[in-house]
């Protein structure tokens, strides 16, 4: 049972860590292609500007989802082996922060 649960959390932290990486792709793409049209770039001048953009554009930091800093925050709170009150309002504090 112990085993199962871990895998799930395995299977969720590697299925979040997928979808994160998919939108900084989309959120960068975007972010190029909004370039090259204020440039009206067209063509091959457009396909070569994109190409370059996306392997040296860096997007934006995204900001964490509310289940990345439910993650955070539950592991920090597990390092410092918070329990009860104590552990409530770090999670609070903590959720507001990230």
């Amino acid at each position: 049972m112990i085993a199962a649960r871990f895998a799930l959390l395995g299977l969720a932290a590697l299925f979040a860590g997928n979808v994160y990486a998919a939108n900084a792709q989309q959120t960068k793409m975007t972010t190029c292609n909004k370039e090259a049209t204020a440039k009206t770039l067209k063509g091959d001048e457009r396909k070569k500007f994109m190409s370059e953009c996306l392997k040296t554009a860096s997007a934006p930091a995204a900001a964490p989802t509310q289940q990345e800093k439910m993650k955070i925050c539950n592991k920090d709170a597990g390092e410092k082996m918070l329990k009860g009150d104590e552990r409530k309002k770090f999670m609070s504090e903590c959720l507001k922060n990230k």
